[in-house]
């Protein structure tokens, strides 16, 4: 016998996943905010904290967010010249 419970669970974690999911980019700042952020100095913009971390200018940028995270970050998904794909976390300030 399947127990009903089990029916009544998995959408409720599923649920809280899209919850969570949700409440972890809230607290990412939309394209105007970081524009207007790095135009007033409040944070660096992506082209240099990248060249701070090293990353060759060749790569190319997939996907880059600013985020709060325990103080602001850049968020950013690079290729680089070889191939290789890296998830990157770095310091806005």
């Amino acid at each position: 016998m399947k127990n009903p419970m089990s029916k009544l669970l998995v959408p409720i974690v599923l649920a809280l996943g899209l919850v969570s999911a949700g409440a972890a980019n809230a607290a990412c700042l939309d394209k105007a905010a970081i524009n207007q952020a790095v135009a007033s100095g409040q944070i660096k913009s992506l082209a240099t904290v990248l060249a701070e971390a090293g990353v060759d200018g060749s790569a190319t940028v997939t996907n880059a967010e600013v985020c709060e995270q325990g103080g602001l970050v850049w968020k950013v998904g690079v290729v680089m010249q070889d191939g290789t794909a890296q998830n990157m976390t770095l310091s806005a300030q």
